[in-house]
């Protein structure tokens, strides 16, 4: 069974700094290229940063680049996010995805507030 279990998420004031992590299981993590997704409320689902099997490429959409880093342990199958000087419109719930299927973990809850 594959599974994807996000955590690292919470409440941070604006210019913080949160690391999110994502756990994989039940298939081949280190041929997989993976990425981050997000939902604000009342909005549809926004793709953050994608990732390579390896590690060695790495995309980011123009909102969170230099800001966000993605990167990956494939002896650990995890995924991670570091999200650095969060903004207020970066409050979502981050889901890791399994690209090739588009499957998706349970999210964790990211607010940025003062």
């Amino acid at each position: 069974e594959v599974q994807l279990v996000e955590s690292g998420g919470g409440l941070v004031q604006p210019g913080g700094s949160l690391r999110l992590s994502c756990a994989a299981s039940g298939f081949t993590f280190n041929t997989n290229s993976m990425s981050w997704v997000r939902q604000a409320p009342g909005k549809g689902l926004e793709w953050v940063s994608g990732i390579n099997n390896s590690g060695g490429s790495t995309s980011y959409a123009d909102s969170v680049k230099g800001r966000f880093t993605i990167s990956r342990d494939n002896a650990k199958n995890t995924l991670y996010l570091q999200l650095n000087s969060l903004k207020t419109e970066d409050t979502a719930m981050y889901y890791c995805r399994r690209d090739s299927t588009s499957a998706r973990g349970q999210g964790t809850q990211v607010t940025v507030s003062s």
